[in-house]
């Protein structure tokens, strides 16, 4: 059976700007996530990532609501400017809330019964997007944490 959404929960030692800046904003992106990054943030807005091996994905920001929560559509499609449409794409959402001087980001991805493609297919797209948010969300904390440190030191 194809779950429908993977759901993952960290919590970061930083504050929430901090956190918010690192997963919305295309210099941070582009370092823990992807090579490089080009984000639109505003509802509608194209977030490209690129990878050398892999090349890029296309995502579309659904909602933002700054500094607390920002959703995506995830093309499943590997391509150039594919059109978002019915079963090719999942929703990515970051929620973000302050626990002291640390941040909680829980981050689900919901969708993967509807996207076109066998079950065997979705199945599979949705375990290695379980493992590959386990190993992001790794990065991501990590990343952060260079952060703080850096500009502790300024």
């Amino acid at each position: 059976m194809v779950p429908d959404r993977i759901e993952r929960e960290i919590l970061i030692d930083a504050p929430l700007d901090v956190v918010w800046s690192v997963i919305t904003e295309p210099e941070h992106m582009g370092r823990w996530f992807s090579d490089s990054a080009s984000i639109d943030l505003r509802p509608g807005g194209e977030v490209t990532l690129s990878w050398e091996r892999h090349g890029s994905e296309h995502w579309r920001v659904e909602r933002v609501d700054p500094p607390h929560y920002v959703s995506f559509r995830w093309l499943r499609e590997v391509q150039e400017r594919a059109e978002l449409r019915e079963g090719n794409s999942t929703l990515v959402e970051f929620s973000l809330a302050a626990e002291g001087e640390a941040t909680r980001l829980r981050v689900v991805e919901s969708g993967f019964r509807e996207l076109a493609g066998s079950e065997e297919e979705n199945a599979k797209d949705a375990e290695e997007h379980r493992s590959g948010w386990e190993l992001e969300l790794g990065e991501l904390r990590e990343y952060v944490s260079t952060q703080v440190r850096g500009s502790a030191r300024r």
